[in-house]
C-alpha cells in the first residue's frame, strides 16, 4: 500500500528546534519502510511542512504517529492512501481518465 504522511506547523506552535526534533522522530519512525520520496516545505517560505511517500503492508505505523501527534502538540498526522497508482507513459493503453 503506498500512503503519504504528512506533517507541518503552519501553526507556528513549534520552535525551530521542536520542529526539527518532529521531523527526525518521524524520520526515525519511517526508518524500516520503504521510502519512495521525502519532500520538505522550501526554508524562505511562512509554514513548513513535510511529507513522506512510504509503502507499507499494513497501517502498522499509524499508532507510532499518533503518539508523534501528541508529543508535538499537533491535531493530527495526515495519513493519506493512494489507493489505486497508475503510471502514464508511452505504453499506457487504457486511454485517458
Amino acid at each position: 500500500m503506498i500512503v503519504y504522511v504528512s506533517i507541518g506547523n503552519s501553526d507556528d506552535g513549534l520552535s525551530q528546534s521542536e520542529w526539527a526534533e518532529f521531523v527526525a522522530d518521524v524520520q526515525s519512525l519511517l526508518g524500516g519502510v520503504r521510502i519512495h520520496g521525502e519532500w520538505f516545505s522550501l526554508p524562505h517560505v511562512k509554514w513548513q511542512n513535510a511529507c513522506w511517500c512510504i509503502e507499507v503492508h499494513d497501517h502498522e505505523y499509524k499508532e507510532g504517529l499518533r503518539l508523534l501527534a501528541i508529543k508535538y502538540r499537533q491535531r493530527s498526522i495526515a495519513w493519506a492512501v493512494a489507493p489505486i497508482p497508475q503510471f502514464i507513459g508511452k505504453e499506457d493503453t487504457h486511454g485517458p481518465g
